[in-house]
């Protein structure tokens, strides 16, 4: 199989191939004994952008994966990738799911939005196919019981763990001086979730839930939460929503100065993006995130994201987590040493995978859940975005409260 190229401006290109895949002729299919790999992500609709990010990552490891020699415990049989658009909506997965079922891939990997992963792995599940989860953190995603489902990386319940304590450790490093907070959160089943977990253990910390807002994704206008916030006047702000309505917010609290003391992220949709910083600097000076991110000590992940750049696309998470997921899925073909999904399933609960360009210890799933995946925090200082926690990552140190 020829290499799909992954720019932005041929992705319909991209999907063009994948619906030719699912229509070809067995016999030209059969060429080359593929391994057919389902590569779903929500590459239209509100959630796009994030959508076509995972694609890009995940395409780039196929071609990776086919250039070095393809899967040798299958004779150097090459990814075949089988694209499919979820639409930002669960229905939409749904339906590619049973699309990429009846042309007989081996696996499927992606996702993004928790919200479809829920949907699309249980239907997957019908199957006895192999699901990986890309980013997909609501943690019912793995406690369903669901044998076909494993998710490369950590849920909410960890990170809203970490999140916190790393949030107390900075506030208590800095003196103390955030004492309240406001959550404003998007409505789907991430951002709440979320939010509950969020408004359960903050007090445990420390800090006072003035208000929780939430929001529909996507949303146009921010300037009544903005308001809100301004009329309780929080030391901090947590949001938890996808990119677009991420961007937003923070422009619109730059806009009517609102300016508290932290702005501090759990699984902000923006804030731990190049794209944010390069196009909102300003918005983006100082806000602090924790959420899925590369070791930037890693020279894989470096290298990596060079490749990425000299594209013209921006490195974020949505592509390292799917270059990571495809990797993990073929290090799980090479130990199967069979395209047979059962066979597959088997090789994915004895992971063994170590090529991370991520700070994760090592893959090793319970009941379908990566042990060793691990969210870093980061903070936008002065048009880049560092990493401020743990320690042993870090490229910098935090600065908090913002300055005026």
């Amino acid at each position: 199989m020829s290499r799909i190229s992954i720019s932005r401006r041929r992705f319909l290109h991209a999907t063009a191939l994948g619906a030719a895949t699912l229509s070809a002729p067995a016999v030209l299919r059969a060429q080359g004994a593929a391994v057919k790999v389902g590569i779903l992500h929500p590459v239209s609709g509100a959630l796009s952008y994030s959508g076509q990010q995972g694609r890009i990552g995940a395409l780039l490891a196929v071609e990776e994966i086919n250039a070095a020699g393809g899967i040798k415990a299958l004779g150097g049989a090459k990814i075949d990738a089988v694209l499919g658009d979820a639409q930002s909506t669960p229905e939409g997965g749904n339906a590619e799911v049973e699309k990429m079922n009846a042309a007989n891939v081996a696996a499927i990997v992606g996702g993004y939005a928790s919200a479809i992963c829920l949907a699309a792995s249980q239907t997957a599940a019908r199957y006895d196919l192999p699901y990986v989860v890309d980013v997909g953190v609501v943690d019912a995603i793995v406690t369903r019981g669901l044998k076909n489902t494993f998710r490369f990386g950590p849920g909410f319940g960890v990170i809203a763990k970490t999140a916190l304590e790393s949030l107390a450790a900075i506030n208590d490093a800095a003196g103390k001086p955030a004492k309240t907070a406001m959550i404003v959160h998007e409505d789907s089943a991430f951002g709440a979730g979320l939010a509950k977990l969020l408004n359960a253990q903050l007090p445990d910390k420390g800090f006072q839930v003035l208000e929780t807002i939430s929001h529909p994704t996507p949303t146009r206008d921010f300037n009544n939460v903005a308001l809100k916030i301004k009329a309780q006047n929080p030391d901090l702000v947590i949001p938890a929503n996808y990119y677009n309505e991420y961007v937003l917010l923070a422009r619109t609290l730059l806009q009517q100065k609102i300016r508290p003391k932290g702005i501090y992220s759990v699984l902000g949709g923006a804030a731990s993006s190049y794209k944010f910083v390069k196009e909102f600097p300003e918005a983006a000076q100082y806000i602090m995130d924790c959420n899925h991110w590369f070791d930037p000590k890693n020279a894989k992940a470096l290298e990596l994201k060079k490749k990425v750049e000299a594209k013209g696309e921006f490195y974020t998470y949505e592509v390292y987590m799917n270059y990571s997921c495809v990797l993990l899925l073929a290090d799980a073909l090479e130990r199967a040493g069979s395209a047979e999904r059962a066979k597959i399933i088997a090789a994915l609960e004895s992971s063994t995978f170590a090529g991370h360009v991520m700070p994760y210890g090592p893959t090793k799933f319970v009941n379908g859940q990566n042990q060793g995946a691990a969210p870093v925090n980061t903070q936008v200082i002065d048009k880049d975005i560092k990493v401020i926690l743990p320690a042993k990552f870090a490229s910098a140190k935090a600065v908090f409260p913002m300055p005026s």
